[in-house]
This record gives C-alpha cells, sequence and structure tokens, in this order.
C-alpha cells in the first residue's frame, strides 16, 4: 500500500514538472527556434541522468545494451512526438494541445489490434470513438477557431503510440536511466543536426505563421534570464523522467496511470495565469471527451485483466 502510494505521488510530481516545463517552453516558442530549445534541454538532462541518476541505478555499464537499435527507434520516435507537440503548443491554448495529446492511449488500444493481435471490444471502440469526437470538438475544423498546428498534438500521439506498441517491451530489461540516456542523446543528435541545417535562419526567409518560425528562426544567444528557464527545463525533463519512472516501477500501472491527467488541469491553470487563455465551453466539453473516454479504457483494461494502453500511456522524457 506505502508503496502504492509513493508511486502515485511520484506520477503527480512527474506530472507537475511535465506540465510546468511545457508552460515555460511555450513562453520561449515567441522568441528562440524548437530544436534550440530542445538542444540545450537534452544537454541538460543528458548531464543529469549521467551525474545522478545513472550512478544511483548501477553504474555507467548499464549504458551498454544489445538492444541499441531499439532504442534509437524509440528515441527517433519520442524525437517526433515532442517536437510536434511543441509546435502545437506553440500557437495553440496549452490545455488544448495538452488534451489532444491525451488522445494517445486510445490509439494504442487501436493499434493493438493490427501489431499484437489484442482483441479489442465494442466498448473500448466506442471509448475510441468518443476520444476521436473530443479532439474533433477541441480542434473545430472548418471553423475560423482551426489551426493547423492543432493537426501537431494529433501526430505527437500517434507517433508515441506507434513507438510504444513497437518498443514497449524495452522496460522489461532495460533500466530507466539507459532508456532516459538513449532518448535524450537522440534529441541532442537531431536537434544539433537542425541547427546545422537550418539554425542560421535560411529556411525561415519569407515564411509566416508562429508553428513554422518555432521551427524554422536561427538560433540566436539567449539572454540571462532566457538561458536560466532553459536550463530549467532540462532540469525538470530529467527529474520528470526519472520520476514518472519510478511511479510505474513502484504500484501498478493501472493504479497510477490516470493520476498522469493532473497535467491536464495544470495546463488549464498555466493557461489562465501565464497566457491568459480562458478555455471556453466547447473546449471544455472536448477535453471532458476526451479524459472520460482514456480513464474509461484504463478501467476496461484493469477489468479484463490486459495492460496495452496502461503499461507506459505516455512520454516518460516529454
Amino acid at each position: 500500500m506505502r508503496s502504492s502510494i509513493r508511486g502515485i505521488f511520484c506520477v503527480l510530481a512527474a506530472g507537475a514538472t511535465f506540465s510546468t516545463s511545457d508552460m515555460l517552453i511555450k513562453t520561449l516558442s515567441g522568441a528562440y527556434p524548437l530544436h534550440q530549445i530542445v538542444f540545450i534541454r537534452a544537454t541538460v538532462a543528458l548531464v543529469i541522468i549521467l551525474g545522478v541518476f545513472m550512478p544511483l541505478e548501477g553504474g555507467y555499464h548499464n549504458l551498454r545494451s544489445r538492444r541499441w537499435r531499439l532504442h534509437l527507434f524509440r528515441g527517433f520516435c519520442v524525437v517526433i512526438a515532442n517536437m510536434a507537440f511543441f509546435v502545437g503548443i506553440a500557437v495553440l491554448p496549452l490545455a488544448d494541445a495538452t488534451a489532444i495529446f491525451f488522445v494517445a492511449p486510445l490509439f494504442i488500444t487501436a493499434l493493438s489490434v493490427p501489431f499484437l493481435g489484442e482483441r479489442v471490444g465494442i466498448r473500448r471502440w466506442l471509448s475510441v470513438l468518443a476520444g476521436l469526437i473530443g479532439v474533433v470538438i477541441v480542434i473545430r475544423p472548418g471553423t475560423e477557431a482551426f489551426h493547423y498546428a492543432a493537426l501537431a498534438p494529433v501526430l505527437a500521439a500517434f507517433a508515441y503510440a506507434a513507438m510504444q506498441i513497437t518498443a514497449r517491451k524495452l522496460g522489461a530489461t532495460e533500466r530507466a536511466s539507459t532508456m532516459a540516456f538513449y532518448v535524450q542523446v537522440t534529441f541532442v543528435a537531431v536537434c544539433a543536426a537542425s541547427g546545422a541545417i537550418a539554425g542560421d535562419g535560411r529556411f525561415a526567409e519569407g515564411v509566416e505563421g508562429p508553428a513554422l518560425q518555432f521551427l524554422l528562426r536561427a538560433w540566436t544567444a539567449p539572454t540571462q534570464i532566457d538561458g536560466a528557464v532553459m536550463i530549467g527545463v532540462g532540469v525538470l525533463s530529467a527529474f520528470g523522467a526519472y520520476l514518472i519512472s519510478q511511479g510505474y516501477r513502484l504500484a501498478e500501472a493501472t493504479a497510477v496511470a490516470p493520476f498522469e491527467y493532473i497535467v491536464l488541469p495544470m495546463a488549464i491553470m498555466w493557461g489562465v495565469v501565464v497566457f491568459d487563455d480562458w478555455p471556453d465551453v466547447i473546449a471544455l466539453l472536448g477535453i471532458a471527451l476526451i479524459v472520460g473516454s482514456g480513464l474509461y479504457a484504463f478501467w476496461r483494461e484493469n477489468v479484463r485483466g490486459v495492460g496495452v494502453a496502461t503499461e507506459r500511456p505516455f512520454p516518460r522524457n516529454r
């Protein structure tokens, strides 16, 4: 019982760190390119993983892995999921982007049929449908409120679901610090390459729209305050990844997974307090459908004794 409670607190703390990190990245999105922010974040997180968490989990010999190809594939999928999500929060209200991304467990449920041979009953299919309806309500296609960047969190959710379906067995043999290390290395490599190719801003010339500018603008030396914020984001990323892994180590996934939804009320809070984004009734209806369908999917998997979506429902290094 105590272990489960500690696990729940770890997940709640991780959710708070992830949500705070998302908020800080959104504040930086108007002045710096995404690949620069994530490069600094990943570098700081990598230092913390190597200097703090790796020694705590048995030493640096854990870096050796015979499954490095699967680690790299997992890392690239998480990079796509992260980048797409961050493009979304640069344009959308933080609560909307976060809610759309939380459709990932439903994508995992759907993908489990062709890729894992899982049998999904009519009730879980209805929960998937309800979640997708919630996404459509939040995105509002065909209206003036629609923005193409709203599709980015959908891509992020799908990329993460695809990764989880193909690589979820890594957790059975690899330590959390090892998985986090390979993810952060992938981030550093991808962002360094992006900086080398587009860091001078030549692809941003003549490009309009905050999402594309966030992807293509030139690297610039951050101010002292912004530099401190970027370092803080890296610290939050490292500790959030460790806390979420600890939460799932200490308690059953079905017990702690629903508590990851703490990110949503926090996203609404940050949106109101920091960005003055008040969700309207329509957005709240869509968010409620997404949350309700996700929680129902968790409950049904618990009842049926399967753990496709609840094993690791959300990115550990977001």
